[in-house]
């Protein structure tokens, strides 16, 4: 059965026929393609044929195809966009889409096409939807709206960007506090190695400044850089804690260290019976008494 129709308008008459035959070249040969693009050949008033590409929405309404190029020499209108507390006005062809609309909006609103949705008249429109076809003329008010899964994920990623620079202070911070201490580190580390005695104590409360420190690292939520960072610190921390521990021990033995001569007081307790004394007992009145009593070793 043909399909193919004729439609005459005043001085033109159209011959319409599937999109089977719609690629026509002067040749009079087509293509064969389905698709829902229909082709017409009118017969113009002054004698030429004029090849014309249409193609079926979906609401069934046959319309012209438009090419993937705006004309920008055909004329234009102002749209009036309202997008929250914000307006917009915006030139555009009148053939122009709301896909086109959208890609104009870029560069003022920094959403991308695929991040807007374009209300008209109480309707969201699609990217293909010709401005002029809807109702769209010079003036007309488009309201512009995000899209709400767009939206929250630019939230998700702010705050997630909010926790890695707080995460990030914190770890600075931290740091700051273990350079000051490693400066303490390396004052007893050349005092022993010198052959100064240290007191303990010493070694006991910088141990405890470190393990403080580290504290505040293990408390700190970090993800991403934040986190590569607060464990490159704490292994800084571990790495000081381990160096005290060593020191402690080299300065509690005096001879397994290769320092200088030092000066070492020493002080010795005193027993009646001169056990330990530097100074001899007093001499005790001998006798020449001689007795039987002989003592058994």
């Amino acid at each position: 059965m043909d399909e193919s129709s004729s439609v005459s308008e005043g001085n033109h008459s159209y011959h319409i026929s599937p999109s089977r035959e719609v690629n026509f070249v002067k040749s009079g040969r087509a293509n064969s393609k389905p698709s829902n693009r229909y082709s017409v050949k009118g017969a113009m008033g002054n004698g030429n044929n004029k090849a014309i590409d249409w193609e079926l929405r979906p609401g069934g309404m046959l319309v012209q195809k438009r090419d993937d190029v705006v004309d920008a020499s055909g004329p234009t209108i102002k749209i009036k966009v309202s997008h929250g507390s914000y307006q917009h006005d915006v030139n555009v062809p009148a053939q122009a889409t709301f896909g086109d609309l959208k890609k104009v909006l870029t560069h003022q609103t920094g959403l991308v096409p695929k991040e807007q949705r374009l209300l008209f008249r109480g309707k969201e429109k699609e990217d293909d939807e010709c401005l002029h076809m809807v109702g769209v003329k010079d003036m007309s008010k488009v309201i512009l709206l995000e899209d709400p899964a767009s939206r929250e994920k630019k939230l998700e990623e702010m705050n997630r960007n909010q926790e890695i620079s707080k995460a990030c202070e914190a770890v600075g911070k931290v740091r700051t506090e273990v350079n000051k201490l490693s400066e303490k580190v390396a004052a007893l580390e050349a005092a022993v190695r010198g052959g100064t005695k240290v007191a303990d104590k010493e070694f006991v409360v910088l141990t405890e400044l470190f393990m403080v420190q580290l504290l505040k690292l293990d408390s700190t939520e970090a993800s991403g850089e934040a986190k590569m960072q607060r464990r490159i610190e704490v292994r800084r921390v571990q790495g000081y804690v381990e160096a005290l521990d060593n020191l402690k021990a080299r300065n509690s033995n005096p001879f397994g260290r290769s320092t200088n001569a030092v000066s070492v007081t020493t002080k010795w307790e005193t027993f009646d019976a001169g056990v330990g004394s530097l100074s001899a007992p007093p001499p005790r009145p001998s006798s020449t008494r001689v007795t039987k009593d002989w003592e058994q070793f």
